[in-house]
Order: C-alpha cells, then structure tokens, then sequence
C-alpha cells in the first residue's frame, strides 16, 4: 500500500485564497503545520497551525518539515509550485507519494493568455533569484521571453540589456499583479524605458526585435575569438567547435574544464547543452565549474559567462591538482585545456570521473604531447592532430598561415 500524501503544496494567485478551490481550503483549514513565506501566510488569519517560514532558507525549512512526517503539512505557493516555485524545491527532497500538488494558473501561463502567445513557442524565463545575464542565451530575432521579474527595477534593467545587445526595437509588456485585483499591464519598447519602475510582483513579456547593428549570439559551437574576452591565450575557434563535438554535451551532464584560462570551452559546453542541474534558488549545482589559477583569468571567465548567458558557471580559484581535491560536484566530463604537463593533473581528472564519463585533453606542447600519449597507453582511447590555417596577409597579398597543432586526447572511463 502506497503512503499517503502528508504534504500539500497549494498554489495562491494574486486574488489570494479567494481564488483557489474549496478543496484546497479545506487542506489548508485542517493543516496542523503551515509553510510559506510572509505574503503568503498573511493570507490565512485566524488559524491555528504552527507556522513555518523561508526565512532560515529552504534546507533549514525542510529539515524542520521532515520532522512533521506523517502530519499534516500545507506549503503555500506562487501559481504553478513546480514551475520555478516552492513545488520544485521541495521535489529534490521527498518523494513523489509524500506530496500532493494543487497548482493554480502560473505567471507564464497568464502572461501567455494576456499576450495570445502559444506557451511552447514562447521561452519561459526566471531572474528572480538568478543573474540577469542568463537572458543572454535566449535574446534572437523572433524570440518570445516569458520573464519572473527579481522586483520593480527588472523591466528597466532588461530593457538595458535588449538595447546593449542591439535589440532596441524589442517591445515589453509588463504585467503587475497577474491575475488579481490589482493587475495592471504596461507597455513599451525596450530602447526608450528608461529608467521606469514597476510593482515589485511582475512578469515581463518581451518580443526580441533586432536593431540595425544587433549582436547575435549563434548557439552553434565555435564563436568569434572576439566574442570573449581574452589574454591571447584561447583555444580557437576552430579548434573548439572539435572540442565541444568531442565533448558530447548533454543535458543534465557536469563538465570540469581544467585549466580553463578565460573559459571558453566551458561557456561552450554549457550553451550547447542547457544545464538542468542548477538548483531553483541558489547555483550550487553548476552543470560546469571552471579551475583556473590566475586570478585574472578567473575574473574574465566569470564575465564572459554572464555576457554570453551562462552565469551559472562555477569558477574555482587555483591551481590544479590541489583545486580538484573533494570539488562538487564530480564531472560526467572533463576537459583539460591547460596545465597538462603538471604532475598528476590528468590523473586526479581520471580519478575524478565518473564511471562511463568522458575526458577530452588538448596538447600543444611537446611535452603536453608526450603526457597525452602516455595516457593513451594506459587509459586507451584515441588521438587526433588538429590543423588550421587562417587568412594572414604578407604586404599587399594574403596567404593562408598555420596555427599551432593541437593534440587531441579522448577516452571514455570504464
């Protein structure tokens, strides 16, 4: 016999508990136990539950509900829980037959109806809680943004960064407390915003309209060097569009990028495959941490992820092997682009991964060769010698003139 649900999560519009079922008040009228934030739980006065707030952060709060199993617990919600919501967190830690989830039409679901824009050919989009910059992957000409607002200040700051990106054109409409008494809709075009503020509670629709000069970001691998910032030291472009191929991105797969110097493969790897194991509310489950020892370095790598819309990434500061030493969480892939000829560097990558998961190195060196091929000979695996001539000029003519070759290590880990 299965065990029956002792958690409710109820999803709230902004009409309040006006607007859910009976059924659903009738969960939180016998609730023994009452979970939600400060809006939520203003809702229901008079009650005699035991409240429990967000306030000591999610993984404090479900320590305290676990000790009510078996009881009766309500969770208060935004709209839809399992779309960016409480819904989605409490899932990572109890199980499916433990909960039952009463939704209630969500921000992009109202939006979507407001706009008379299909939900799946728009891109549901969150910055509440995460870095504006993640809008970076999705701005193209044509796209429909479905955007949870952090506050009041978001429609300004998204519209600075459509008109940064040459997408002036693109038009916003911002809806202020969807679904209840108070919604209000404005409207306007990103490149003449400004500085106007909104209600706090919004949801941005946004029409992604190019500009005479936009900047386009292809998903494709292999970027302009000049897309990212850099000391000179990248893996080209050439070679990294190889490089991400050979890397097999996959959903829900977590890369090391060892060496990463101003993270270029990385930023790659993660636009190719959008990561689903960041957390909700918090990164600390990065699809891709970053280990590079110059400080610099770091800082531009941080840059140019949140420029080219995967501020996710984790970056860790320092020099490997000692860096990779107990780091979380442990890689499905790894990539090794520098640092190569450091003793025990590939082997604390081995050890590292994940059975089944898959290392990719790139030498140059003689001496990063030699390295190479000696894992080759204990690892097994393969090699392959990448060759490139770019467009040069001699005077007044052109001619075509090599880069450095690049030794290419790949082996899957039994």
């Amino acid at each position: 016999m299965s065990q029956a649900p002792w958690i409710t999560v109820v999803g709230i519009g902004d009409n309040g508990l006006d607007g859910i079922s009976p059924a659903a008040r009738a969960l939180i009228d016998g609730a023994e136990l009452l979970v939600g934030g400060e809006r939520h739980q203003a809702m229901v006065t008079g009650h005699g539950a035991e409240r429990l707030t967000w306030s000591g952060g999610t993984d404090a709060a479900m320590d305290a509900m676990a000790a009510w199993r078996g009881r009766r617990v309500v969770v208060l919600a935004t709209g839809d829980p399992l779309y960016y919501g409480a819904g989605s967190i409490l899932a990572r830690r109890f199980r499916a037959e433990e909960m039952l989830v009463l939704p209630h039409p969500g921000a992009f679901s109202l939006a979507a109806a407001r706009m008379l824009w299909s939900l799946p050919d728009t891109t549901p989009v969150t910055v509440h809680g995460r870095p504006l910059g993640i809008l970076n992957l999705h701005v193209a000409p044509g796209v429909r943004l479905l955007i949870l607002s952090r506050d009041g200040g978001s429609p300004a700051e998204i519209a600075a960064l459509l008109t940064e990106r040459g997408f002036g054109p693109s038009t916003l409409s911002v809806f202020e407390h969807l679904g209840g008494p108070r919604e209000h809709r404005v409207d306007g075009v990103a490149e003449t915003w400004g500085d106007t503020r909104t209600a706090d509670l919004n949801t941005v629709a946004v029409e992604c309209r190019p500009g005479p000069a936009p900047r386009l970001i292809p998903r494709t691998p292999g970027l302009p060097d000049d897309l990212f910032e850099h000391d000179g030291q990248i893996t080209k472009r050439e070679v990294r569009a190889v490089t991400i191929s050979a890397l097999e991105p996959q959903a829900g797969a977590v890369l090391w990028d060892v060496g990463a110097g101003n993270g270029s493969v990385g930023i790659e790897w993660l636009r190719a495959a959008p990561p689903v194991k960041v957390a909700v509310l918090d990164h600390a489950e990065a699809a891709c941490v970053a280990f590079e020892r110059d400080p610099d370095r770091c800082a531009r790598i941080a840059r140019n992820a949140d420029a080219l819309g995967v501020p996710q990434l984790r970056v860790v500061p320092g020099a490997a092997p000692e860096a990779l030493a107990g780091a979380e969480p442990r890689p499905d892939v790894v990539f090794v682009g520098g640092g190569i000829t450091h003793a025990g560097v590939l082997e604390a990558c081995w050890d590292a991964l994940r059975p089944g998961g898959l290392l990719v190195a790139n030498g140059v060196t003689l001496q990063a060769e030699s390295r190479l091929l000696a894992a080759r000979q204990a690892w097994g695996g393969s090699v392959v010698r990448l060759t490139v001539e770019r467009e040069d000029t001699i005077g007044a003519m052109a001619a075509l003139k090599p880069l450095a070759p690049v030794l290419q290590y790949r082996v899957r880990k039994p």
